[in-house]
């Protein structure tokens, strides 16, 4: 049985930004005030508001993405400076988390520039460059074969990537995980905040003029494990992750809620997770971007929690930049070098201007004093707030830690749609009479005709309200049509159960109409073809924030895209989060969308079918399919309370990973069988006692074997198999959640399930589910 922990230490930090390309070297600067900001040189800026970024000046890798190269580098520091041999533990038990809004986004572009431009698709690069790759990138340089996972809550990314490190360490999952953020500079994001006129001329001035921030770039990364580990090797812990909170505003996709009420709860969240109070903390870090709405609601989140008595609270992307998905652990590594060398960082550039909203911001230069604990902001597009609490180690709480499991979690809804299947009841009739959903033929140029499951877009958004559907791109509708089914099979909730809600959203691979339309419209028309519209979309959980303001959404919120084990991962999550008394009910998301360039990509490479007969393990090949899942998780004493009929009863979660390398993944089934193993442990499930194994198989032989060997590895190959990807394709992030809703919506299996997953890039994830009568 595996051991929990209460205690989570940081025990290396690694760190490159534009003020230094270590942790010392940054921190020297950051402490001093001395800023990183400065001309941006790796791409032309003439279009843009500023030429103004915190750009890091070490020479990266001309072969390798800067994204990966940033992260390499951090996480090489990290594992130095924290004294851990991985050739001394068992790498099963290191686990990856990432935080990412961009990922290898520079190689993307190129990517695109070339079809744009020339019309020629390199396939494998743009395969090789989708975010979940951020991941499998780091466990193959690294050979780290824990869990995996990366988070994509754009700004508030590796914020949220530290909740879910937590959340692993809590359980006793894993011994070690390596968490962290990454993002570069990129064309995209530069263009897309220039066209919502969100830069600052000059180097931001956050909390002071609050004229626009200024972009930047970095990795930061720590070695986490629990607080008895590591005094057991004898590292010295910098610093403890004491708790972490996340809210959804549910109020606009680019502007946090005015009034702040969000930002104070996460803030709150994560206190009461630590065992903590308001009057505990020495300093807040704040999001402090710069931008006229997050300086005024930021400071009223603030005051709403502390009171008349508010800490000093300082920004530090005023020295840094908005280093997007990258900020929430950079600036955790700041705060925690805060309360190890007793410096409370400063806020630079003031432009000899008091701030106006009353903080004490600590002006110009670092600010000696005694800091035991410390609170982190993140904020993001989509109304999302996260806060980390980080307290010196040792420290005692005042009261209980939030970090155990209290609650038995069940399913109260599921709905799911797929390829011609446009509604629930649809996927239902179709699976039960055994009709594909991809009998769609495109043609593919240079390859020839190729089938692809493609659902109505347009009929799911007249099901939606109107004036919230012209906002959305085409997986918001998919997200949003999935949840407006799930509430008319079980009921909508009422307003106060609504806004108890979270939302943790799931995908495969993201907004890809999007991202590639925005930047198609850049590469073509420069920045007027820049759409802010548009832009405000091309973030991961921009889908998120359109289904938490459709439904007034304020609960916990996180976003996963990590391929095809996305769906399972979100619901060990959300599980998780629940277990622990932190969450009445989370909605669980997931929904991937595949344009013409996304079949052009994927119908090159090995394994794709060439007809609409897919045959699991019969080598017949794959065939990409849209898909989308909604699956409403809660509490039993909650569904008890509001009568919710139970579906089933959620019994354990596995996941593992491999260094197989980008795109691939091991034909041995080494790695999945310890996911399959790993959710019968914790279950206390035998594989005789699984009644239906929702298998992953496809009809693409790689996986295939590889799956079959696993199940034979884990005691599992002579158990009843069910394989809905021969009816409804490959839908790679819901694939795991459509599993669950075709076996509880309709005449599926009934018992105990177990669901299988995985993910190309060498990642696992399973879940086992008691389904109710």
């Amino acid at each position: 049985m595996t051991k929990t922990t209460e205690r989570i230490a940081l025990t290396g930090l690694g760190l490159i930004t534009g003020a230094g390309d270590d942790v010392e070297k940054s921190w020297a600067s950051i402490s001093q005030g001395v800023s990183g900001i400065r001309t941006n040189t790796l791409f032309d800026t003439a279009e843009l508001l500023t030429d103004w970024a915190g750009l890091v000046t070490a020479e990266q890798p001309a072969d390798l993405d800067r994204c990966y190269a940033l992260a390499a580098t951090a996480i090489r520091e990290a594992l130095r400076n924290s004294g851990l041999d991985l050739d001394t533990v068992d790498r099963d038990r290191v686990a990856v988390v990432v935080g990412s809004s961009l990922g290898a986004m520079p190689t993307l572009e190129s990517v695109h520039r070339g079809l744009v431009k020339d019309g020629v698709l390199d396939a494998v690069q743009a395969a090789a460059s989708q975010l979940p790759c951020v991941g499998d990138f780091i466990a193959a340089e690294f050979d780290l074969r824990g869990p995996r996972v990366v988070l994509s809550n754009a700004c508030a990314a590796s914020a949220v990537a530290l909740g879910y490190a937590a959340e692993l360490l809590w359980k006793g999952d894993v011994d070690y995980v390596i968490c962290g953020g990454v993002d570069p500079l990129a064309q995209l994001s530069a263009y897309g905040f220039s066209a919502l006129g969100a830069l600052d001329p000059e180097p931001c001035a956050p909390m002071t003029a609050s004229t626009g921030l200024t972009l930047g770039e970095g990795a930061g990364f720590m070695v986490l494990e629990s607080a008895e580990r590591a005094a057991e090797r004898g590292a010295a812990p910098l610093a403890e992750l004491g708790g972490y909170g996340l809210s959804c505003d549910g109020y606009h996709q680019t502007a946090p809620d005015p009034s702040g009420k969000g930002a104070a709860a996460a803030m709150a969240q994560a206190l009461q997770t630590a065992g903590l109070a308001p009057e505990d903390v020495d300093y807040v870090n704040l999001h402090g971007t710069g931008t006229p709405a997050n300086d005024v609601s930021e400071p009223k989140a603030v005051k709403l929690l502390f009171g008349a008595e508010v800490p000093p609270a300082s920004s530090t992307k005023s020295m840094l930049g908005h280093t997007l998905g990258a900020a929430g652990a950079v600036e955790a590594i700041v705060s925690t070098m805060a309360i190890d060398r007793g410096v409370i960082p400063p806020t630079v550039s003031t432009r000899g201007v008091d701030s106006p909203f009353g903080l004490d911001i600590v002006p110009n230069a670092g600010r000696p004093a005694p800091l035991e604990v410390v609170a982190s902001n993140s904020f993001a597009f989509g109304g999302n707030n996260a806060t980390v609490v980080l307290n010196k180690p040792g420290r005692p709480a005042r009261s209980a830690r939030r970090t155990q499991p209290v609650h038995h979690v069940v399913v109260t809804g599921v709905a799911g749609l797929a390829g011609s299947a446009g509604s629930t009841a649809e996927l239902t009739a179709a699976l039960a009479e055994g009709r594909v959903g991809f009998d769609h033929l495109e043609q593919v140029a240079g390859v020839g005709e190729r089938p692809i499951g493609r659902i109505d877009v347009k009929a799911v958004a007249k099901r939606l309200n109107p004036s919230k559907a012209r906002r959305m791109d085409p997986l918001g509708v998919l997200a949003a049509g999935a949840v407006g089914d799930l509430y008319e099979r079980h009921g909508k909730p009422s307003r106060a159960e609504a806004e108890g809600t979270g939302i943790v959203f799931a995908t495969g691979y993201g907004p890809v109409t999007s991202v590639l339309s925005f930047h198609q419209g850049v590469l073509e028309q420069g920045i007027t073809g820049a759409n802010p519209a548009m832009f405000a979309n091309t973030v991961v959980n921009a889908a998120a924030g359109h289904v938490g303001m459709l439904h007034r959404y304020r609960g916990y919120t996180a976003t996963i895209a990590n391929g095809g084990t996305s769906s399972v991962l979100a619901l060990q999550l959300a599980a998780r989060v629940i277990a622990r008394g932190m969450a009445a009910r989370i909605m669980v998301v997931v929904a991937d969308e595949f344009p013409e360039q996304a079949l052009a990509t994927q119908a090159r490479l090995p394994g794709y079918a060439r007809t609409t007969r897919v045959v699991p393990g019969g080598g017949t090949g794959t065939v990409l399919s849209e898909g989308a899942a909604a699956i409403l998780l809660e509490s039993e004493a909650s569904a008890a309370a509001r009568g919710a009929s139970v579906l089933a009863d959620v019994r354990g979660f596995g996941a593992s990973g491999e260094a197989a390398g980008i795109g691939r993944i091991g034909r041995d089934g080494e790695a999945w069988a310890r996911a399959l193993r790993g959710a019968l442990a914790e279950a206390d499930s035998t594989p005789e006692q699984i009644d239906t194994v929702v298998s992953a198989a496809s009809g693409y032989r790689l996986v295939d074997v590889a799956q079959s060997r696993a199940l034979a590895l884990a005691g599992l190959s002579d158990r009843p198999t069910v394989t809905p990807k021969a009816l409804l394709g490959e839908t790679y992030g819901s694939a795991g959640a459509l599993g669950l809703v075709a076996a509880l919506a309709g005449d599926g299996p009934a018992g105990r399930l177990l669901l299988s997953s995985f993910a190309y890039g060498g990642s696992y994830a399973a879940a086992v589910f008691d389904a109710r009568p």
